[in-house]
């Protein structure tokens, strides 16, 4: 048999009963919880029930509390020295609980972010670009026994859709219906230089442990 054409459980069963195994995606998290509580091992926790083998790596938990626009930048400097495929879950939510969407971006360098939409997904959507947006269907991928939890959608939600989607458990059509290819945006000073020699911008962070000033003006436009 033709392991290509093969059917998915056989296909899986012919790897195993090779030594092979199928490799999962990481799963990344960054969220603004700290580590003082129960809350991110909690995340973790629901993701391992997903799948015991997920590779699994925190992105921050230091984001200052409901802070979208680091919750934006972090994910922006951190994206690009990740694989293709890698599932991030970023869970700066301070709309937990309203209408807001809970949705899972797909760039177009390949790389998947399990996001509330409410402005995370800034500067991850203009730098590497947007192929498409779902959002998560509750009805399918939300944890068992969690239905009336209506503030902890990191956990129930996010991660483990995150979860399933970096196992493999689903697909990327699995996760829910398509969205159009927009995200909410959170206004912001470009770089740009003014006919008059005039340089704006913005400084979208500050390096914190080493109390450096970064500036959004890259030296091509100086």
């Amino acid at each position: 048999m033709d392991i290509r054409t093969a059917p998915r459980a056989i296909a899986l069963a012919l790897l195993l009963a090779s030594g092979i195994a199928a490799a999962n995606e990481a799963l990344v998290i960054q969220t603004d919880f700290g580590l003082k509580d129960g809350a991110v091992s909690a995340m973790k926790g629901v993701a391992f029930g997903v799948d015991r083998s997920l590779p699994l790596y925190d992105l921050t938990h230091e984001i200052p509390a409901y802070n979208i626009w680091e919750a934006s930048y972090r994910l922006y400097q951190t994206l690009q020295y990740w694989p293709k495929g890698t599932v991030f879950v970023s869970v700066v939510d301070p709309g937990v609980g309203t209408d807001r969407h809970s949705v899972v971006l797909k760039t177009k360098s390949g790389h998947y972010i399990v996001s509330p939409d409410n402005g995370t997904l800034t500067l991850v959507a203009e730098h590497f670009g947007i192929d498409a947006v779902r959002q998560i269907d509750e009805k399918l991928n939300r944890l068992k026994g969690s239905e009336k939890s209506y503030t902890f959608h990191g956990r129930d939600v996010y991660a483990y859709t995150g979860a399933r989607l970096a196992s493999g458990a689903i697909s990327y059509e699995q996760v829910g219906p398509l969205l159009p290819a927009e995200v909410v945006k959170i206004p912001y000073q470009p770089a740009v230089a003014e006919k008059d020699g005039t340089l704006k911008g913005t400084i979208p962070i500050l390096d914190v442990q080493y109390g450096n000033v970064w500036t959004n003006i890259d030296d091509a436009l100086l």
